[in-house]
């Protein structure tokens, strides 16, 4: 398989997939439990998205590098409700400084 055509079969699945939420009967969605549960997936997913990418490395291996700081001084930053900007900047220049010790 190509690459183009691995990614006209990823476009065509999205697609299908968000297609497939229109057809989604209308008592399904009124569901309590659906109610309480939608709003809480896009946090899910952001948040296993950042631990892979600052957790992992290349090999799904636990790694505690200069990212992890990064990620710790972000979430400190953003307990503390500094504005978004500079939690990104803190972040940034922590993973630098911890690099630039690390050699």
């Amino acid at each position: 398989m190509t690459l183009w055509v691995a990614v006209l079969l990823a476009c065509v699945l999205a697609f299908l997939l968000k297609l497939s939420g229109y057809l989604v009967p209308e008592q399904v969605l009124a569901r309590p439990w659906v109610q309480r549960v939608t709003p809480l997936l896009p946090v899910a997913l952001l948040s296993s998205l950042v631990v892979t990418q600052a957790l992992l490395d290349g090999s799904g291996t636990l790694t505690l590098d200069a990212r992890a700081a990064g990620v710790v001084v972000a979430v400190v930053a953003l307990v503390l409700r500094a504005p978004f900007l500079l939690v990104v900047v803190l972040a940034a220049v922590t993973a630098a400084l911890v690099r630039l010790m690390a050699g």
